[in-house]
């Protein structure tokens, strides 16, 4: 890849979803929900699918032998693109099998009844439910952590809410809504000064900026590929090696284990004793590719790049009377307004008919809705083949949606 190419042009052509079946660019701002493939993905998933493929772990022929090395330097990718080591990196479905894994392992063995959650008002359903669920069973309780003036998680009430009681925090890194950026070394101080362990949502953080787990000081941090222009269906989990270590299984079955017998099991060390049965093989190879091609072209450069549509899009709502912005002003990649007297639905339908692509609704966090006071957003989300072009084109679509609602 050409390193003086320029985000706004060269790269939108390695991405070939991004047109019409009419051939007409595609104006794609719903990047947060999942984003699009390289070609240099597509061709790695193909390849693994195709003539390289083989089962891993398990035979002793030549081919099988190739595909493990691929699958575990597809480990070591991903742990390098976080600052992690291999052993810490556990494959799953995604984030939202991540933080599962984590509540109905390290929550089963380490909370019990009076404990305490910390959670944010902001979290994604999927940051939410899997605690709700372990706290029924085990007699925790959840405290929710309110946000500031400008949406951003309040780690000033956060001090004040932490007890000795409370085992665990979980927070958004990035808000799926609102694009606010946690302090996340505060709030590992924070929850560490109480003894509890830190974990972060990273879904919208790994795609959109440079991430360093030591740096952040967190004790988990999960994120799924699809979000960083890899393929559905895998994701990863990162936890301190020393924590992982004393974490139970969570399922049963092959590649877990180090020996069966009908009287007694014994299991593999992590991270294998948490990826029972065949993996995603060829998915975790297009996520090492996907990994590749953002790091060859640098997540700071990345950054900066989206930080500058958000805040000229920005610019632009903000100067319309009749638009309600939500979030930060310095949001990583996100933009989520309401436009008075229009439901996000029709908004988002009438965008539909001239090939912008925004998400509306409430966003897997109805309780952000429900602080925010509205029943939904629209929500223009950013990528790194996004463009000065998708602004122009969704600031053209809300004029019509006025038009056609009488609004103009």
């Amino acid at each position: 890849m050409n390193a003086s190419v320029t985000l706004e042009r060269d790269l939108r052509a390695d991405f070939p979803g991004m047109v019409t079946a009419q051939g007409k660019p595609w104006h794609y701002l719903d990047t947060a929900a999942t984003a699009h493939k390289p070609r240099a993905v597509i061709d790695a998933m193909a390849r693994a699918l195709g003539e390289d493929y083989a089962t891993v772990h398990r035979g002793v022929y030549a081919r099988s032998a190739e595909m493990t090395l691929a699958y575990e330097a597809a480990r070591r990718k991903v742990a390098g693109f976080i600052g992690g080591h291999e052993d810490e990196v556990i494959f799953t479905r995604g984030a939202t099998e991540a933080i599962n894994l984590v509540a109905q392992t390290w929550g089963r063995a380490n909370l019990k009844a009076g404990d305490r959650i910390l959670l944010s008002q902001l979290e994604h359903h999927s940051n939410i439910v899997p605690w709700q669920m372990i706290a029924a069973e085990t007699g925790a309780v959840i405290d929710v952590c309110p946000l500031t003036a400008d949406h951003c998680i309040d780690l000033e009430a956060a001090e004040a809410m932490l007890t000795e009681r409370h085992k665990l925090v979980a927070f958004a890194h990035v808000s799926n809504v609102l694009g606010s950026v946690l302090d996340a070394p505060r709030a590992a101080a924070l929850a560490h000064k109480v003894g509890a362990k830190l974990l972060l949502d990273g879904c919208q953080s790994a795609p959109h900026m440079g991430v360093d787990v030591a740096a952040l000081a967190c004790d988990f941090y999960v994120f799924s590929a699809h979000k960083l222009y890899g393929p559905t269906g895998i994701g990863a989990l990162w936890a301190r090696a020393e924590i992982l270590a004393q974490m139970p299984p969570w399922q049963g079955g092959g590649a877990m284990i180090d020996r069966v017998t009908f009287a007694r099991t014994t299991y593999a060390p992590p991270p294998q004793r948490f990826e029972a049965g065949t993996p995603a093989i060829t998915e975790a190879i297009a996520f090492a590719a996907a990994i590749d091609y953002v790091s060859a072209i640098g997540p700071d450069r990345i950054h900066a790049h989206e930080r500058a549509l958000v805040a000229r899009l920005r610019r632009e709502l903000g100067a319309m009377n009749d638009v309600m912005l939500f979030g930060p002003a310095d949001s990583a990649g996100i933009v989520s307004f309401a436009l008075d007297g229009i439901h996000p639905h029709d908004l988002g339908t009438i965008l539909d008919e001239s090939n912008v692509a925004i998400r509306a609704g409430h966003h897997c966090a109805q309780p952000l809705m429900d602080f925010l006071g509205v029943p939904a957003t629209a929500r223009a989300s950013f990528g790194l083949y996004s463009s000065a072009a998708d602004i122009d084109a969704l600031l053209a679509g809300i004029a019509r949606t006025r038009r056609i609602f009488g609004k103009a």
